[in-house]
């Protein structure tokens, strides 16, 4: 059970906030708990949100690309909820193939074989995990697949975007609520952390 309120959507009257909705059911098919948890903090959603939505629609990244960087950094961060919310979209959002998105859940980054966007998922989960670690090598191979500076930034801003949200699910143990990807909806997680 999660640690704060879960809010009702049906008492939102906010038109910033139902336009946030509005977003996230085009994408996920609903409003998942983890916004609902956001409520209790309304000026920092609609803020922390716009920006999400900035890093996602107006970068040089794919949605199909961004949706794979959120899967394997909350992967890697151990997130079964933000994987499955990440899962979500690139299936449900993306009509990606349920068994492609179930394989890389599973198996992470090795269930990738497009080399570029291997490269990108490499150097997003070296961010997450050894940031200082990052190097002149590794930004000439992303720029390799064509990005620019501005993709570089947009990279290392949503690996910082996707940790960001699994800590706050990790943290206030947000009531799973995914039925595809992950554990049953409803299930208390009790969040493993992945190989």
């Amino acid at each position: 059970m999660a640690l704060l309120q879960l809010h009702e959507q049906s008492s939102i009257s906010d038109p910033e906030i139902l336009g946030i909705f509005e977003w996230v059911t085009e994408m996920e098919g609903k409003v998942p708990n983890h916004f609902l948890l956001e409520l209790n903090f309304p000026e920092f959603m609609k803020a922390k949100l716009g920006a999400t939505k900035v890093l996602w629609e107006s970068g040089e990244l794919s949605q199909e690309t961004i949706q794979h960087v959120g899967i394997l950094v909350s992967r890697a961060n151990g997130c079964a909820y933000c994987t499955g919310a990440f899962c979500t979209i690139l299936g449900h959002g993306l009509n990606a193939s349920e068994a492609y998105v179930q394989e890389l859940a599973a198996e992470g980054i090795s269930a990738v074989k497009e080399a570029e966007l291997r490269v990108v998922l490499d150097f997003a989960l070296k961010v997450n995990d050894e940031p200082r670690a990052i190097d002149e090598r590794d930004i000439a191979a992303l720029k390799g697949t064509g990005l620019t500076d501005k993709g570089v930034l947009q990279l290392v801003h949503l690996v910082s975007d996707f940790a960001t949200y699994n800590r706050l699910n990790l943290a206030l143990k947000t009531d799973y609520d995914y039925a595809n990807f992950g554990p049953e909806t409803g299930q208390q997680v009790d969040w493993p952390a992945f190989d």
